[in-house]
C-alpha cells in the first residue's frame, strides 16, 4: 500500500531515479486501473449497439435471422443499414481520455524509470505522441462515411510505429539499473 501511496505522492515528480520493484507494481496497477474503466465505457457502447440489432431483428423478421444456442447468440442481418451503426466518435473520446489519464498516472513514475536507466525521461513521450495521432486519427476514420484509404494507410502505419515504440519503451524499462551515480543522482534504494 506504502508503495501506491508514494507513486500518487510522486505524480508531478520528474526528477530523480526509480528502481524496477518500485516501478512495475504502479504500472500494474495503473493498468488494472485503466482495464476496468476501459470496460466501464466499452460495455454500455456494445449493449447499445446490440439492442439496436436485437430492435431491427424484432422488427423486420424478413430481413434478419436470429440463431441462438447454448453459449451462442448471433444475429444476421440482410442488407445495408447505416442506421444500425454505431456512432463510434464518443466512444474514442471515452478510450482516448483513458489513455490520457493512464499516460498521466505513469509518466513522471516513466522518466524517473529511465532516469534510472541513464537516459532522459523525454524517450517516454515517444509513444504518447503517437498514441494521441492514433486516437485523432481512428476518430477521424470511424466519424462516419466511407473512409479513404489514405486515411486508413496512415492510421495503420501510425499504429504499428505506436506499438513498436511502446515495446521498445517497454524493453527499456525492464532492464537494469545504471550501477552507481549517474546524472540523475545516486541510485535509489528498494
Amino acid at each position: 500500500m506504502r508503495l501506491l501511496t508514494d507513486h500518487f505522492r510522486r505524480l508531478l515528480d520528474f526528477s530523480g531515479r526509480e528502481v524496477r520493484g518500485q516501478f512495475w507494481p504502479w504500472t500494474g496497477f495503473v493498468f488494472l486501473l485503466t482495464t476496468i474503466a476501459m470496460v466501464g465505457v466499452m460495455v454500455p457502447f456494445m449493449m447499445q449497439a446490440f439492442g439496436k440489432m436485437r430492435q431491427f431483428a424484432a422488427e423486420h423478421p424478413g430481413q434478419a435471422t436470429v440463431t441462438q444456442g447454448p453459449g451462442h447468440y448471433s444475429i444476421e442481418i440482410e442488407g445495408s443499414h447505416p442506421e444500425l451503426m454505431p456512432d463510434f466518435g464518443p466512444l474514442m473520446i471515452g478510450v482516448g481520455v483513458i489513455g490520457l489519464i493512464a499516460a498521466g498516472l505513469l509518466a513522471a513514475a516513466v522518466a524517473r524509470r529511465l532516469h534510472d536507466r541513464g537516459m532522459r525521461g523525454y524517450w517516454g513521450l515517444v509513444p504518447l505522441v503517437l498514441l494521441v495521432t492514433a486516437m485523432v486519427l481512428m476518430s477521424k476514420l470511424f466519424s462516419g462515411g466511407v473512409p479513404s484509404d489514405a486515411l486508413f494507410g496512415t492510421a495503420f502505419l501510425v499504429n504499428l510505429t505506436y506499438n513498436v515504440s511502446l515495446l521498445i519503451l517497454a524493453v527499456l524499462l525492464a532492464k537494469g539499473s545504471d550501477p552507481g551515480e549517474n546524472r540523475f543522482g545516486p541510485p535509489p534504494s528498494d
